[in-house]
């Protein structure tokens, strides 16, 4: 957005046919979402009626993270555990988890008094590196953790900065910046040091190198604020712009900051009543880049929760003898897998599928959805009904349940997003042609029409699941429900359909002028026959009684006939 930027673009401009192949398949890419959406969504609607069932190539996959994990989190069984905890003065050592608290209560006595002798002890120098620049989802997720900002909340503050001219273009899967960009950073980094009040500790060094990579940029560097952000009146800003802006600012100087965070990890074993006890600890050496970073936090007035600290331990020589102070019992509870917040579900969006992307170069193009698609992903699901916020959390709703409950897994999982995404990038490289392409995804379309065009209209619900039913099927035993049209076995999705129907506007019973109503169905599913009064005869035109007896024949219809009450005689 610069003047300088936009000149230098316009005097180096690329042949216009070096984009075709890659216009091929952005059009592919917009062509088969419509294609899959519009049919997909249109079938699972009618088949199951009531409000739209919006399916869609990444946002059916996502909502089967948010639904998956609630199924975990609901089948998780909560268990027990105690571990005994070692007061060795000024540190803590502790044991492994028993199951049992008489195991546990037993160990802790045998220590009581005791000694505990140092069977390990190691000290480890690590260094970590500066982080780098943000993407958009690096950016969402950061913005969520810290201020609860949503994606769609952080996109909406970073895009009206950038059309402020106070940061770079922000729908970028970059995390780098390119070469023509190093000369100008250092001058760049001063005037943003000087513009914000945590950045005081800030020498002036710059590290370009940390934050350059040319073969790392595809279409948008990573975002940074601009030179008109260091003039700007910061205080003027909107709150939700303010953050945002300070945000990537701190993690422009951070990323490009020469020292390097250096701490040491230490760790003992111990042995006390033989068993093994453990402690760890940590000691920051030189703050390095994370001095810049704990200024920017200790300046935010709601901080972010921070990790558990762990403890100092002093130097230990192996067989050295420790005395136990006090032995205590704690009792735990094991933890199902935590919901997803944004930040967490943007992160497990970006790396879903890991294994069926393998073989996909473009960064992009990994993942469900891209950073400039993602946000309004997640808006799509909250609007539609199938998922809610509860504070930071994200929680899918029953409707969201049960929507992913009744779609195939071609259409809600990661794998048709891999296959598409490798095929598109064969597209872009002139490998496939476009119409391959769409001839492939039309197929993949009329396949799954044709699979689920002929399943009968299950009326409101969208599954079986919480309703009554009618009776066993005859053909496979599972669940007949009633539909809008029909009486249908619940197996008519599975791998193996199962199509036994009563259809409700029944020839014969038509004919006897009678309805299929859902007692006559009851009947016929537990007894095979059900007992009529009457029946109308169209031979002789006159009422009659008469056992409909069921007959099936494995197909599409089932058959009747009559059962006359021998005293009576035939009436037909």
């Amino acid at each position: 957005m610069e003047d300088s930027a936009i000149r230098k673009g316009f005097e180096n401009l690329a042949p216009r046919e070096t984009y075709d192949a890659l216009y091929e398949a952005a059009l592919c890419r917009a062509k088969a979402d419509w294609l899959v959406g519009i049919n997909a969504t249109r079938l699972f609607t009618t088949l199951y009626q009531g409000k739209t069932l919006n399916v869609g190539r990444v946002m059916t996959p996502t909502l089967a993270l948010l639904t998956d994990r609630e199924q975990a989190i609901t089948g998780f069984q909560k268990e027990k555990f105690y571990t005994v905890d070692l007061d060795c003065g000024g540190f803590c050592i502790s044991s492994g988890r028993f199951k049992s608290r008489t195991d546990a209560e037993k160990l802790r006595k045998l220590c009581v008094g005791k000694d505990a002798t140092v069977k390990l002890a190691e000290r480890q120098e690590k260094t970590e590196k500066p982080p780098k620049l943000y993407d958009l989802t690096t950016l969402q997720r950061e913005a969520n953790r810290i201020y609860g900002y949503t994606a769609q909340q952080t996109l909406d503050y970073i895009q009206l900065l950038y059309e402020k001219k106070l940061a770079t273009y922000p729908r970028t899967d970059s995390r780098y910046l390119t070469e023509d960009m190093a000369e100008r950073l250092p001058a760049l980094c001063r005037l943003v040091a000087a513009a914000f009040p945590f950045a005081s500790g800030f020498d002036g060094r710059v590290e370009a190198a940390q934050v350059v990579c040319n073969a790392k940029v595809s279409d948008h560097h990573a975002i940074i604020p601009t030179k008109e952000a260091a003039k700007a009146n910061l205080e003027e800003l909107p709150t939700g712009e303010r953050n945002i802006l300070s945000l990537i600012a701190a993690r422009l100087l951070c990323a490009v900051c020469p020292e390097k965070h250096i701490y040491a990890d230490t760790a003992v074993v111990c042995t006390c009543a033989g068993v093994e006890f453990m402690a760890k600890g940590h000691t920051e050496t030189a703050a390095g880049w994370k001095g810049l970073e704990k200024a920017f936090q200790a300046a935010l007035k709601n901080r972010p929760e921070e990790e558990k600290a762990q403890p100092f331990l002093p130097e230990f020589s192996e067989g050295q003898a420790v005395a136990v102070k006090e032995a205590v019992l704690h009792e735990g509870t094991t933890s199902p897998p935590p919901r997803y917040t944004e930040d967490s579900l943007l992160s497990a969006m970006e790396n879903a599928g890991a294994e069926e992307f393998a073989q996909i170069e473009d960064a992009e193009r990994r993942g469900l959805g891209t950073p400039a698609t993602r946000a309004g992903v997640i808006e799509k699901l909250v609007k539609g009904g199938f998922v809610e916020r509860k504070k930071k959390l994200l929680v899918p709703t029953e409707r969201g349940m049960e929507l992913i409950k009744v779609l195939p897994d071609s259409v809600k999982s990661a794998s048709l997003t891999a296959e598409w995404e490798a095929a598109l990038k064969e597209v872009e490289r002139g490998e496939c042609s476009p119409e391959d392409f769409m001839e492939g995804i039309t197929g993949m379309v009329r396949s799954l029409v044709e699979s689920y065009g002929d399943a009968p209209i299950t009326g409101n619900a969208l599954s079986a699941s919480g309703r009554e039913a009618v009776g066993k099927c005859p053909r496979c035993g599972k669940p007949v429900y009633e539909g809008k049209k029909s009486f249908f076995c619940s197996a008519y999705k599975d791998a193996v359909p199962c199509g036994f129907a009563l259809w409700k506007e029944n020839p014969y019973f038509k004919s006897k002028r009678k309805e299929l109503t859902k007692k006559v169905a009851a009947a016929l599913l537990k007894d095979g026959k059900v007992k009529m009064t009457g029946l109308y005869s169209e031979k002789k035109g006159i009422m009659y009684d008469a056992t409909i007896v069921m007959e099936d024949t494995g197909g599409k219809y089932v058959n009747f006939r009559l059962e006359f009450d021998k005293k009576k005689g035939k009436a037909e």
